[in-house]
């Protein structure tokens, strides 16, 4: 495994981390907010065995930098190309969840010639409304991260899982652990982004994972976006919202089937 840094083109420290041989097809993963690039730690073993397997942590998160401006999924897109050209591909396969979803969103809209397989996981083209995230952006302002913890793990994890497994304690610490700047910067992306006029145009093969039990991208807006994009593929997993970490064998084996059959 392989891990670095670099700068984008307005100055900001993006960390990077790769597994796999580098002459594989590329497979470019996006986190979610208030994560970082472990919370794909349970797939990139199998991955990586037949795939150049790159993560990072998104502006505001994990080891990257705390940008002193806001910014939209416009320029957390170009990130995610910036990644690309520093590390010298020209084409991947791209797995974004939730955030990274909408990341992924945007890259089949605006630099479709760079992607070949698109996977969007318990995302959605708008999540409204703002004022939902003006209070939470407002309260982790004067209150810091611990103040929506708890509530934000409870709906990312089910029940049964909460009660069987230590990964929410340490998606918990992971939560806890990003900066409210870099956080609260993210929420307002997701406030202001709306996508659903435009992904329609979307003409990539594309996977939308949706999990059947997920409150904060709930099925009817998987359901949306498969329905939206030309010739999408759905597929539904018992699961809250970080479906890769709460079923990691059963969403590792979804991407592999459509990435190999398409």
């Amino acid at each position: 495994m392989t891990s670095g840094e670099f700068r984008t083109d307005d100055g900001c420290r993006i960390f990077w981390q790769t597994a796999g041989d580098r002459d594989l097809p590329a497979l470019l993963l996006a986190n979610s907010l208030g994560t970082n690039l472990t919370m794909w730690d349970d797939q990139i073993a199998a991955w990586s065995k037949h795939r150049f397997v790159i993560r990072y942590d998104m502006r505001g998160h994990g080891r990257s930098d705390v940008t002193p401006i806001g910014f939209g999924i416009e320029r957390l897109g170009a990130d995610a190309l910036a990644v690309l050209d520093h590390l010298g591909i020209q084409q991947c396969d791209f797995v974004g969840l939730s955030l990274g979803g909408m990341v992924g969103q945007w890259l089949g809209l605006s630099a479709p010639a760079r992607v070949r397989h698109l996977v969007l996981a318990n995302t959605s083209a708008y999540m409204g409304p703002p004022e939902s995230w003006d209070s939470r952006i407002a309260l982790v302002k004067s209150s810091g991260m611990a103040a929506i913890a708890s509530a934000v793990v409870e709906r990312w994890f089910t029940p049964e899982f909460q009660a069987r497994s230590a990964e929410p304690q340490r998606i918990l610490g992971m939560l806890l652990d990003t900066d409210p700047i870099g956080y609260t910067a993210a929420c307002a992306a997701i406030r202001d982004m709306d996508q659903r006029g435009s992904v329609g145009a979307i003409s990539l093969p594309t996977l939308v994972i949706g999990g059947s039990r997920d409150p904060a991208t709930p099925p009817d807006q998987a359901t949306f976006l498969a329905n939206a994009i030309q010739h999408a593929q759905l597929r539904m997993l018992d699961t809250a919202h970080l479906s890769n970490i709460e079923m990691p064998n059963e969403f590792g084996r979804l991407v592999d089937d459509f990435i190999t059959e398409n």
